[in-house]
């Protein structure tokens, strides 16, 4: 893993059992902190490294936003709820030295087993990001907009996205249903030692469902972002680095919050990657 990813590198800390650190570059904030989903993978790491259990894989994980978490130093404090022969369950809490709270993850890795592999998902029926229209594109011609902020370098350097379906920020708004779906590039993808794409990878992309929302209301009196009440992403294969395609879903609103949904597939569409539930809630700017 190279540039940002590097971040995933968490240290053992010797004086305290169960805790480990990281550091958090500045490069994966999105609006005031870090994007949710590095600090679940960091997170994710950490526990992967208590376990010490190289046969036993994320399989399912929920996290909670209970604090914020800055870029910067972090402490990752783990504890290995059950540890089994074929499934080992943990937590772990992220926060920055000296902070109350942080995020919170409880999850479960589990070795293959015996069972019935089926599928009733489809993905939705889009052509190829070749041609597709990058949000790092400069606007179409003809067009005045100005977006609320300044470009992020998570979007510029870190996430490239293709819109497949749904509405661009300067398209005027038409009521129609909540789906997304979009076409994602990391550019520097991290992997694992057998050269496929590292569960980080996932965890970063499909933190990205609050556009849906967008897709759904359309244009609000004030600037809006979505952070993350809870997290949950299950994991249901493994794919090359590429693209991938994930379609969003959100699926009510109500009193402040929304449920946002992402099934992420490999750019073969031949199998989903991982399917992702979020509650965001709404803060507005300004």
């Amino acid at each position: 893993m190279g540039n940002v990813w590097t971040d995933l590198a968490v240290e053992r800390d010797l004086d305290r059992p169960g805790r480990y650190r990281a550091e958090i570059s500045e490069a994966w904030t999105l609006a005031v902190v870090p994007q949710g989903g590095i600090v679940t993978a960091i997170a994710v790491e950490a526990m992967a490294a208590a376990l010490d259990d190289p046969s036993q894989t994320l399989r399912t994980q929920t996290s909670i936003f209970a604090g914020q978490v800055a870029d910067g130093p972090i402490e990752i404090d783990v504890t290995v709820l059950r540890r089994g022969r074929s499934m080992s369950q943990l937590s772990a809490t992220v926060r920055n030295p000296g902070a109350e709270a942080g995020l919170t993850v409880v999850a479960v890795f589990g070795a293959p087993r015996t069972g019935v592999d089926f599928l009733d998902l489809a993905p939705p029926d889009v052509g190829g990001p070749e041609g597709l229209r990058s949000y790092r594109d400069p606007l179409p011609d003809g067009i005045e907009f100005e977006f609320d902020r300044p470009p992020m370098r998570f979007w510029e350097e870190i996430l490239e996205t293709r819109p497949a379906v749904g509405r661009a920020p300067w398209e005027p708004f038409e009521p129609g249903p909540s789906d997304v779906v979009n076409w994602f590039r990391l550019d520097d993808p991290p992997t694992t030692a057998d050269g496929l794409l590292h569960v980080a990878g996932p965890l970063v992309v499909c933190d990205t469902m609050p556009g849906s929302v967008g897709q759904k209301v359309g244009p609000l009196d004030r600037p809006w972002f979505g952070p993350s009440a809870d997290y949950t992403l299950h994991v249901l294969g493994t794919a090359e680095p590429g693209w991938m395609l994930g379609h969003l879903r959100a699926r009510a609103g109500a009193d402040g919050y929304a449920s946002v949904e992402m099934t992420l597939w490999p750019e073969d569409l031949s199998h989903p990657i991982a399917f992702a539930t979020q509650v965001m809630f709404f803060t507005f700017l300004g």
